[in-house]
């Protein structure tokens, strides 16, 4: 292929993967679930294919690709949806299991849309029983969603949606592993959250909650219960995140100093709100006050120790509304019985519910709530609605922004990528059509050329659907969004980037992008670069997918139905015979373009066709005296 003048390159290597995928025969129409993303070609909003009767496992990777021409050739196309009377296909309605109490506005949503099942209190034995027969599953905290249940869904549940922010109680490696998209919903609780946790500090503060019950024994212990002001008073901010900040911003309007600790905040918008950012030291040694708001992962588990105690302040007040596993509890009891924190203020613990002999809950200098946080009508209601649309949106073939265990791309750079995501997988997938022999796919390079700097340029969407377009037509393995990478890496297949910064327009993300398969047979030689490797490069014009090089021949074809391409001599008359023989079959035409190397030589014909020839509308094409090879290839 011709080189792209003074080009300055940046190359990724990707440690991505294919063991060599299994050379099954190819169904274009098998099943996927939440398979990977589509974009038509004149929208900017993305989708991903799914049904219902999908089944993936990821074990599926032991055998090698070989024979791949042969099996892509001989592939049997077949449908697996259900077909009524008049020919229609009919996809029954995904199953939905919501296995903890979620509000009516949100069970009212999934019921518009699926088959729901409450199913509440299950055990995890039940779980693993109930789970085969669900497209998806909604929980809250307590239904633990671990690697067996993953296991028992046999591949059919696709999406798993936490109706909270926090999903610790779910296996996201195992979820990847198995294909199964995991949303949370992390908005529409989050100013429930912030004013529990002033409740709390308030509450805690004047001795509400010990006061209340004093009353209520028929006491009257006024000067027992004096409290603290709050104002002037120093409130260390630990995580701040969507609630962490607008804590602060009520701490402020209480007439509080606000200084926060969190290693991914922006100073910016700590700034803006009129907070310090501060090392987590500094916070803890000067805090009167600490609210917890810090998710709960291997380096944030207990990290409020005896340790961390021993260096506050004596007679500070703590408060937790994120999650109970951040802190030590024993340390926590010990540190109240020593007078090093004076006050505790509890919604959230290690183990809900705590035992009823829990020394930190019977502490008299402790105010416990049963994780209440989202506990609002509006909360609720908010939570269930923002859940079931992500739910029901992966379901339906959206990618969904709350998405956790997915690529995150901002959803900017969703709708500017749609239509180069299915440039990239229809690449991928003409690239392993070309492929013959035995030898096996390993090492395959994508090139993205763009006028914009490398840095600002997020190609991990774009790889990922490469590797579909590479795995899926030659391997029973489901692709999706979520286990793209995974899947690769499990089948041995070596991925390298690279980004040639070109002289463009910097509107558009990217001016094009070739797919390099090395070290392999082609069954169309004139698809070989200069350096043997397999290559093809294609371009959005319009919104619309094109190929526009092949080998070192330059083309321009939409990626639309299917494609035949023809090297041939170059001479008058060669578009009229191939055009005349697929018009005599009821094969039509959509695009047709030819390039050339040399005038008069050899040259490429490219030609987009909306049915697939014959076997002896192939032959007569191949008959052609000028006609020196030719490949038919489905898109």
């Amino acid at each position: 292929m011709a080189s792209t003048p003074s080009p300055r390159t940046a190359t990724t290597t990707l440690q991505n993967s294919l063991l060599s995928s299994s050379s099954s025969s190819v169904n274009h129409n098998k099943p996927s679930n939440l398979s990977f993303l589509h974009a038509s070609s004149n929208s900017s909003s993305l989708k991903l294919f799914h049904s219902v009767s999908a089944s993936f496992s990821p074990s599926n990777s032991s055998s090698t690709i070989c024979n791949v021409i042969k099996t892509v050739e001989s592939a049997d196309i077949s449908f697996s949806n259900a077909r009524d009377l008049d020919g229609v296909v009919s996809i029954p309605k995904p199953t939905i299991l919501v296995s903890e109490k979620l509000g009516e506005a949100g069970l009212d949503l999934l019921r518009s849309f699926g088959n729901v099942d409450c199913s509440y209190d299950l055990s995890p034995q039940d779980l693993c029983a109930k789970i085969s027969l669900c497209d998806a599953l909604i929980v809250r905290s307590g239904t633990k969603v671990t690697r067996e249940v993953f296991e028992a869904a046999q591949g059919r549940l696709k999406v798993v949606g936490r109706a909270g922010v926090g999903i610790d109680n779910v296996d996201l490696q195992a979820a990847t592993e198995f294909g199964c998209l995991v949303v949370n919903a992390p908005t529409a609780n989050t100013i429930a959250a912030a004013e529990h946790g002033i409740a709390l500090l308030t509450s805690m503060a004047r001795n509400v909650a010990q006061a209340d019950a004093s009353m209520k024994a028929g006491k009257w212990l006024r000067s027992k219960y004096v409290g603290v002001s709050l104002v002037g008073k120093t409130l260390a901010v630990m995580g701040f995140g969507k609630v962490g900040s607008e804590v602060a911003r009520r701490a402020k309007g209480l007439g509080m100093h606000v200084i926060a600790h969190d290693p991914y905040a922006p100073a910016d918008r700590a700034r803006a709100i009129g907070v310090d950012l501060v090392s987590f030291e500094q916070a803890i040694a000067t805090a009167d006050f600490v609210s917890l708001h810090m998710p709960l992962t291997p380096a944030t588990k207990k990290v409020f120790n005896d340790d961390t105690f021993a260096k506050m302040k004596k007679g500070v007040r703590l408060i937790n509304v994120a999650r109970g596993g951040v802190i030590d509890e024993d340390a926590l009891v010990r540190a109240l019985d020593s007078g090093i924190v004076a006050q505790a203020a509890l919604d959230v613990f290690t183990v809900e519910p705590p035992p009823k002999d829990s020394k930190l809950v019977q502490h008299e200098n402790v105010t416990v709530t049963p994780h209440l946080g989202a506990s609002t009508k509006e909360a609720q209601e908010g939570v269930a609605i923002e859940i079931a649309e992500a739910v029901v949106g992966a379901l339906n073939g959206e990618l969904s922004a709350t998405a956790v265990n997915a690529p995150m791309v901002p959803p900017e750079v969703l709708s500017e990528l749609a239509p180069y995501v299915v440039l990239a997988e229809k690449l991928g997938r003409l690239a392993v059509q070309l492929v013959t022999g035995g030898s096996g796919i390993q090492n395959v390079k994508v090139v993205y050329k763009s006028a914009r700097d490398p840095d600002s340029l997020d190609t991990r969407l774009l790889r990922a659907m490469v590797t579909k377009g590479i795995i899926e037509p030659i391997s029973d393995t489901i692709i999706n969004l979520v286990n793209a990478d995974f899947s690769a890496k499990q089948k041995g297949l070596r991925i390298s980037e690279e980004r040639v910064i070109v002289d463009s327009s910097p509107e558009y993300p990217v001016e094009s992008i070739q797919v390099q398969i090395s070290n392999v047979q082609s069954r169309f030689a004139s698809a070989l670069s200069e350096n043997g490797n397999i290559s093809i490069e294609g371009k959005v014009k319009y919104g619309v997918p094109h190929l526009t090089r092949v080998g070192s021949f330059s083309v321009d074809v939409s990626l639309e139905g299917n494609l035949i391409l023809c090297k041939q001599v170059d001479q008058p008359g060669m578009i009229g015979q191939v055009g005349n023989i697929l018009g005599e079959s009821n094969v039509n035409v959509s695009f047709m373009s030819v390039g050339r190397t040399v005038r008069r030589k050899q040259a490429i014909m490219a030609i987009g066709v909306d049915e697939e020839p014959n076997k002896d509308t192939q032959k007569k094409i191949g008959e052609v005296s000028a006609i020196e090879e030719f490949v038919f290839l489905k898109l």
